[in-house]
């Protein structure tokens, strides 16, 4: 790399290798000389190119000069026909023959979403590797009770394992959207100026009878040998709502992993304490305050996933304003919208990895903040069991409520919950059930329905994937 200059993170600090690799320079020179080479064996199959011109062509696919080509764009200002003059000039048998017919949209296009392809491979293969950890971690604590939150308050108690598998689930949606997805993935085909096909037309030599014919069976041919299969109706380029969609599935992860991110940088802050992402040993939490232990990680993850949240949005414009045939107010943004959005859920499903197999665990703040919040949640079973002993549930109402307020003012003052022993020392509360059934009413282990079962149900869904 080169230092000088500016480099996008992307270059080197969010996403993989093997991300970056798929969206690469050469490698999108690699997939164009890919579809010229496909298009010259369809056309030698229909008699348009020799034997020879073809050798020529597959003997020099491979020697992609990116350099080379980009000198011959600073002249003609084209960056495909850069790369087309470099080809035909390598090889001069078959490259008279080359890009017979098409238009730039059949070879870019299609180029774009084979690489779509590739790097929706590389998301699913991550998002697989991350729903297996997160379904381990559920087995692992699928019956550890803590204190649930609601509008960040107190709430009832639920198990670890069920508030992970809340994250799964969603992650799960994600899985079956991208998988359709990707299953619906199609290219432009080789349709010419604007999608009729018919320069093709009159390369084949079809006749007013048979033309739609030759036409058909020729773009057959090219979408069997890409093995990718092509929309039935196009303009120059294929419909940009397809690139909306695949931008709104990845958002659609992204916002899954933001939520588990946040949830963990609350839950890590030392006045919840339950969770935390791992600190390295020589980790360096701030330059000024040599104690600390940010959530960087987590961190990460919400401030890449927010900008990813916006990218569907610029996708949505690209759809909405490829006027008639064709306009080319999309292709500047493209250039970092399809690579940037893929490298940017690259770099969250990694770092979504690194977290979960790092997550430390404090089972001491767990049943520190039980204690102190789990009696309040008992109350309403509290009130079930007086209402069943025969009690004026109005009337225990009041009496609870009391005992809860002056409870939270001991919390307050930093004592631990007296609320069990308030209510099951009460004389009222004490003429419909004894003490040792109060505190069974308050126990908040036994509070916790069926949450482990179907965390676990779920867990087992995904190992069997």
């Amino acid at each position: 790399m080169n230092f000088d200059t500016y480099l996008s993170p992307f270059t080197w600090r969010y996403g993989s290798q093997e991300m970056r690799c798929v969206w690469s320079e050469e490698n999108k020179r690699l997939l164009w000389r890919s579809l010229w080479v496909a298009l010259a064996e369809v056309q030698h199959e229909f008699g348009l190119v020799t034997s020879e011109q073809l050798a020529d062509l597959r003997d020099h696919q491979e020697q992609v000069d990116v350099l080379g080509a980009l000198e011959i764009e600073s002249h003609i200002k084209h960056d495909l026909m850069a790369e087309l003059k470099l080809f035909a000039q390598q090889a001069p048998v078959g490259g008279s023959i080359l890009h017979l017919g098409a238009t730039s949209a059949d070879i870019e296009d299609n180029a774009d979403v084979l690489r779509m392809r590739q790097a929706m491979s590389l998301v699913l293969k991550k998002l697989l590797r991350l729903l297996k950890l997160f379904a381990e971690r559920i087995e692992l604590w699928a019956d550890v009770p803590l204190i649930g939150f609601t509008h960040l308050q107190p709430a009832e108690p639920t198990t670890l394992g069920y508030r992970l598998a809340v994250y799964t689930q969603d992650l799960f949606t994600d899985w079956d959207e991208l998988q359709r997805v990707n299953s619906r993935l199609r290219g432009k085909g080789f349709r010419g100026a604007v999608g009729t096909g018919a320069s093709y037309a009159q390369l084949l030599g079809g006749t007013e009878k048979n033309g739609a014919q030759i036409l058909s069976k020729f773009e057959a041919q090219l979408s069997k040998r890409l093995n990718l299969p092509f929309y039935s109706i196009t303009t120059q380029v294929y419909p940009r709502k397809q690139d909306y969609q695949v931008i709104s599935a990845l958002a659609g992860l992204g916002s899954t992993l933001y939520k588990f991110a946040f949830d963990l940088r609350i839950l890590q802050s030392p006045v919840i304490g339950e969770l935390g992402e791992g600190f390295g040993q020589n980790q360096v939490g701030s330059s000024a305050m040599p104690f600390k232990r940010n959530p960087i990680k987590a961190e990460k993850v919400d401030s890449l996933a927010r900008a990813l949240a916006q990218m569907p949005r610029i996708a949505w414009d690209n759809a909405a304003h490829s006027l008639l045939e064709r306009t080319l107010d999309d292709s500047a943004n493209r250039r970092t919208l399809l690579p940037e959005s893929f490298l940017i859920t690259d770099e969250l499903l990694e770092v979504g990895l690194r977290v979960l197999k790092g997550l430390q665990i404090d089972q001491t703040a767990m049943r520190r903040n039980l204690a102190t919040y789990g009696p309040f949640a008992g109350i309403e079973r509290l009130l079930m069991g007086l209402g069943r002993a025969g009690a004026d549930r109005q009337e225990m109402h009041e009496i609870l409520r009391n005992h809860a307020m002056q409870a939270w003012g001991v919390i307050k003052e930093g004592k631990p919950n007296p609320l069990p022993d308030l209510l099951s020392q009460d004389s009222q509360i004490l003429r419909y059930l004894s003490a040792e059934e109060i505190l069974t009413l308050l126990d908040v282990d036994q509070y916790l329905g069926d949450a482990s079962q179907r965390a676990l149900q779920l867990a087992e869904r995904i190992a069997a994937l």
